[in-house]
């Protein structure tokens, strides 16, 4: 967590950047509220010393992560459940964009409060990938994308996901900056762009297309290699989350 994050963003609390590279003998530029939080954290026996660590930008970061689940086990009530009640459903769909509620919201408390743990940085990047990666995921399975290939799709696109988030945490500190400090843009998508795909979803069940009547039906159904091409759209965005060459400025 960063509470120096511009409020137009809606990526991952990153790590502060360091001014220099690390030391040769492994040692690292940590401040000293960094160097106290980790002794805190390795060394602190008390009960509940986990949660005495975490600061208010924390536990509205683990909101977010609540919402993913949320969504989650709906999608699961929606696949045990009547499949003409879409209750479930659209509630798997509401609760995603309440996780980028609470996305955003951590940043803005972490800058206001002047405070941010090691913590933080980490149960954001978890956070999204359940809410915007997991979730969406489950979703897409609950309104029908269910074979063995449309699967294979679902968990590329989570693992996509997964891997951008990595990359962003790694990376971030080393993205050509602007004069204020802040990186000039994003490598790929944003892991919170795949809610466009949550949308689209929730006009489909609006519809009432999905199921055996998913856009664009199934190619080869009954078979091993049965597919919804409509599923192509997950494969699109996780190609877009990992590319390299796709830079999105930040604003």
């Amino acid at each position: 967590m960063n509470y120096s994050k511009s409020s137009s963003e809606d990526m991952p609390r990153p790590r502060k950047a360091q001014n220099d590279a690390a030391p040769a003998n492994g040692s690292s530029n940590r401040s000293s509220s960094e160097e106290a939080q980790l002794l805190a954290l390795t060394t602190d026996r008390r009960h509940f010393s986990l949660i005495r660590t975490l600061h208010m930008a924390d536990f509205i970061t683990l909101l977010n992560g609540l919402c993913g689940l949320m969504s989650i086990f709906s999608s699961l009530r929606y696949c045990l459940g009547d499949s003409n009640d879409y209750s479930n459903l659209w509630l798997a769909i509401a609760f995603t964009p309440f996780g980028l509620f609470f996305d955003f919201m951590d940043g803005k408390v972490a800058r206001l409060r002047k405070k941010s743990s090691l913590m933080g940085q980490e149960l954001d990047s978890l956070a999204d990938l359940v809410s915007f990666g997991v979730a969406p995921s489950c979703c897409a399975f609950a309104i029908g994308f269910r074979t063995a290939v449309d699967n294979a799709v679902l968990v590329y696109f989570a693992l996509c996901g997964l891997s951008r988030l990595a990359r962003f945490n790694v990376t971030v500190a080393y993205l050509p900056k602007d004069k204020s400090g802040k990186s000039k843009y994003f490598e790929g998508t944003p892991i919170p762009t795949t809610l466009s795909l949550v949308f689209l979803m929730a006009y489909w069940v609006y519809q009432k297309w999905i199921l055996d009547d998913l856009p664009y039906g199934i190619i080869g159904p009954g078979t091993w290699y049965a597919v919804h091409p409509a599923v192509g759209l997950f494969f699109v965005s996780g190609c877009a989350m990992i590319s390299k060459s796709l830079h999105i400025p930040k604003i």
